[in-house]
């Protein structure tokens, strides 16, 4: 990679040039990024997992960017205008529209007016008012006339046309014009179409709407451009077109020289055309399209941290789960799973009316219970949600068993796709539904990786982001979280194993497939015999995978076999096997980490190995914690301000924070209001109830503490 780019990059993400180059060369070599993060720290200076991804986006960037400008070189050469200067401008450009800039003049172009004036032999009078070279434009115009240019004023405006084009594709122009358009507001007002359509009045807020583009929140921005788009709103820039054209004119002069007066009246006009025909809107749509840009990253980012956040919910582990899907009309859907997610049994029950088989439905769910040895009961959070949990609570279940509201978020996708129908080709999608629901309580990664990150709804205008933007970054969380938490080998559906570093979903199934065949992996060694597994694959998946009971202890570790030799030393040292250092807190106190620095394995990596030692296989999430709403609060009528009650956070945006309170309609705690704590997805926090409005079904919140 050249220099101007690890500069940028380096400059970008905050980091050494050095670390930058460091990488790239290790993504060259085939590495990915949890890889990376984890066990090749000592070459990257101990970036994290997003450090990390970012090198790698702006790496691909940069990689498009070098063949756009093979591109752009040889079409300037196969027109002969190549200078060494422009050459190095362009091989030395690192920012997109710059470098379109100064492509735009060589630019093969659909026909304009500066074309048909061309055509027609203005060019040379162009030429000469460009250059300066004239006093008297008029009569210089005389000498133009012919069977195509009948008047002077007709050589005139062609002559200007072709100036015009030359000034909107000037590069310091675009740029001066792009630096005043940054500074000022965006407007948006109704069209026509907006106040003949009750659609569009959840836009209303921006029917006559105007804020400094600097400022404005990108949800804000994303609102109105989404507006804009379904025809309810005309978007613009309000640069004055007179300041403008003065700037425009006086980098005209500066460049060239003051021109006499009559030849300024016609560079004057120039301007003015060229601002208003070509660059107004060319630098408008470019600037409002750099403003959507920074909105999609935030928004992107957002996304990213909710659904890092959802991902790592804490897990009940593997407890037998009865995973409820509650209805009224058409009944709960029960499914029964065992310690390992698989389904034992399903029914349906209608404890609610218009059925009211109540007695009928607590007899079979103590049943159930009995029978399966449930210890864990997932509710899903959809409708009948809280009929049914208080339901449950009447049952008489055991005081072991523990029952908790779980996401109903995507488990309808999750049913209805090719995934459910291969892991339950002879079940309907209501039963896949529970089950979906029961697993998510269970281990809550291992289920959720199987559902399109954008239909588990915590993003923030995630359809009106880049989609290629969103996409890049949804599998970078998924693939950092399923390789920060490890994966159990044995036991790892293959849509979790093909996350985990250097597995795919092509290896992930031959993983399954092998482990069928010998009964289950005992070692990572054995990972080797996997059919198209190699050396690299190996490399970058093992320390990532977990062996529960495996010969070697340490295969149920984030110890990378490449160091499983340090940990023998280690245990030789102090005149032990391995086995019984693992876990023995007290010994590996003992150890000196300088004593096993060695070749490419610095102190970060010993020190990683002393900590995995220690608690060895941790699951880095918190456990799941019981949640109770309040009793008395069931529909938006029972509301009043100043109330305060439970709620779990189910949202996460830039203006704040959506509570499930226990009711059909989600609560809103504005940035305003969360009194400077930060909270999680799905935490559990006590709220105030500020406004309550009946007819839009709108409740305002105070955050008062998280629990």
């Amino acid at each position: 990679m050249k220099d101007i780019y690890i500069k940028t990059i380096a400059s970008k993400v905050g980091i050494k040039e050095w670390q930058v180059e460091n990488c790239v060369q290790l993504f060259e070599e085939g590495n990915t990024i949890p890889f990376i993060s984890r066990y090749r720290k000592e070459k990257t200076g101990g970036l994290d997992d997003m450090q990390v991804s970012e090198i790698q986006h702006w790496n691909e960037i940069f990689a498009e960017m070098e063949k756009r400008k093979a591109g752009i070189l040889a079409t300037i050469r196969e027109q002969g205008k190549l200078t060494d200067e422009l050459r190095s401008k362009i091989e030395n450009c690192v920012v997109s529209s710059e470098l379109e800039d100064l492509y735009l003049p060589y630019r093969p172009k659909r026909r304009t007016r500066a074309t048909v004036a061309k055509e027609k032999g203005l060019e040379p009078l162009a030429d000469r008012m460009w250059e300066v070279s004239i006093a008297d434009p008029l009569a210089e115009a005389r000498k133009f006339l012919n069977d195509k240019v009948s008047t002077v004023e007709d050589a005139l405006a062609g002559a200007r046309d072709i100036v015009a084009e030359r000034i909107s594709e000037t590069a310091a122009i675009r740029d001066d014009l792009r630096s005043i358009f940054r500074t000022r507001r965006i407007e948006s007002k109704a069209t026509k179409s907006a106040s003949e359509s009750l659609e569009a009045q959840k836009y209303r807020t921006y029917f006559n709407f105007s804020m400094p583009l600097q400022r404005i929140p990108s949800h804000n921005l994303l609102a109105i451009l989404r507006a804009q788009n379904e025809g309810f709103l005309s978007v613009s820039i309000d640069a004055d077109p007179e300041k403008c054209g003065n700037k425009i004119y006086y980098d005209f002069c500066q460049e060239h020289r003051y021109p006499s007066q009559r030849l300024g009246e016609q560079i004057r006009e120039a301007v003015d055309d060229a601002y208003k025909r070509l660059l107004e809107p060319s630098i408008s749509n470019e600037i409002l399209k750099e403003a959507k840009e920074k909105a999609d990253i935030e928004s992107i980012n957002v996304f990213g941290e909710n659904l890092t956040q959802l991902l790592l919910s804490p897990p009940v582990g593997q407890k037998r789960t009865m995973a409820i899907d509650p209805g009224f009309r058409n009944g709960c859907k029960i499914a029964c799973l065992d310690e390992q997610g698989n389904l034992l049994h399903h029914e349906i029950i209608f404890p609610h009316p218009p059925q009211n088989e109540k007695v009928k439905s607590i007899m079979a769910v103590s049943s159930m219970i009995e029978e399966y040895g449930i210890e864990a009961i997932a509710i899903g959070n959809g409708t009948a949600s809280r009929e049914t949990e208080d339901f449950i609570k009447r049952v008489g279940i055991p005081d072991n068993v523990k029952v908790y509201t779980v996401s109903e978020d995507g488990a309808s996708i999750y049913s209805a796709s090719e995934v459910a129908r291969k892991e339950f080709p002879d079940e309907d999608v209501t039963v896949r539904g529970a089950v979906s629901i029961g697993r998510r309580l269970m281990d809550p990664l291992a289920e959720l990786v199987k559902i399109d990150p954008k239909s588990l709804g915590v993003g923030q205008y995630q359809h009106d982001v880049d989609q290629n933007l969103l996409r890049e970054k949804l599998d970078n969380v998924v693939v950092i979280c399923v390789n920060s938490v490890g994966v159990n080998l044995n036991t790892a559906s293959p849509y979790l194993l093909s996350y985990v570093s250097g597995i795919g979903p092509a290896l992930a199934q031959n993983i399954m497939d092998y482990r069928t065949k010998i009964g289950g992996f005992s070692s990572r060694e054995q990972l080797k015999e996997v059919p198209k597994l190699g050396p690299k694959a190996f490399e970058q998946c093992a320390g990532f995978l977990r062996i529960h009971g495996a010969r070697n202890p340490l295969d149920n570790s984030a110890v990378h076999p490449e160091c499983y030799h340090i940990v023998d030393k280690m245990a030789a040292g102090l005149g032990i096997s391995t086995k019984e250092l693992v876990g023995n807190k007290e010994l590996i106190s003992k150890i000196d980490p300088q004593k096993y620095v060695e070749g490419e394995f610095g102190l970060p990596t010993i020190n990683d190995i002393l900590k995995e030692l220690a608690k060895p296989g941790l699951d880095p999430r918190e456990s799941a914690q019981e949640f109770n709403f309040s009793e008395d609060i069931h529909e938006i009528d029972d509301l009043k301000v100043g109330m305060e009650l439970p709620g779990i956070i189910t949202n996460i945006t830039n203006f704040g924070a959506f509570v499930d309170i226990g009711i059909h309609e989600n609560g809103l705690i504005h940035v305003s209001q969360m009194n400077h704590q930060k909270v999680k997805l799905h935490q559990h926090v006590m709220v105030s109830v500020l406004a309550v409005d009946l007819d839009r079904k709108r409740i305002s919140l105070r955050l008062l503490k998280t629990v």
